[in-house]
């Protein structure tokens, strides 16, 4: 089924877009959700006419989320978790947890939709996308931790000195006394 995209559409293509999908796709998602119309020739006609608008409302967007997409590219999560000896989770931090996180964070609702990550089943120091726009896809930092221990104790560069140092004081101590 050949469809004219008429509203941006993850994944698929931009407004004006002529795609080639599924027929069930076409029909059961794009089609009832005013994503697209069928591409006849009627409609290959307002392609012009729908490119100019949907260009029109992704720069409106842009410059609305701007401000939110600053917010978000310096933040840092950081997330305690049951852990196992080999750092794996019990469980999974997943974007339904990020994004209610960053939400409570920056005050801007950010939905699991919009958070493009793996469910995160170690420890360790990640990145994850935020999908505002398709334009505006700031990146956040997840630092996940186990619980009781800092969240530098993960990210490495800060611990390991931090343990050479308290190792090599131990010693000149104990030969102080």
């Amino acid at each position: 089924m050949k469809v004219l995209l008429i509203k941006d559409v993850y994944k698929l293509g931009r407004a004006g877009d002529i795609k080639k999908v599924a027929d069930g796709y076409g029909r059961n998602f794009l089609l009832p959700q005013g994503l697209a119309v069928l591409a006849t020739a009627g409609a290959l006609k307002q392609v012009q006419k729908i490119k100019a608008q949907a260009e029109v409302r992704r720069d409106t967007q842009n410059n609305e989320l701007k401000g939110v997409a600053d917010l978000i590219k310096d933040v840092t999560l950081v997330f305690p978790a049951k852990a196992g000896d080999t750092g794996k989770l019990y469980g999974s931090i997943t974007t339904g947890d990020i994004a209610t996180a960053l939400t409570e964070k920056i005050r801007f609702e950010v939905k699991r939709q919009q958070v493009d990550t793996q469910p995160i089943r170690t420890l360790g120091e990640f990145t994850a996308h935020v999908r505002l726009t398709m334009d505006l896809v700031p990146e956040i930092k997840v630092i996940v931790h186990r619980e009781g221990e800092s969240p530098e104790s993960v990210t490495g560069h800060h611990e390991e000195p931090a343990k050479v140092e308290k190792k090599e004081e131990a010693p000149a101590e104990a030969k102080a006394e």
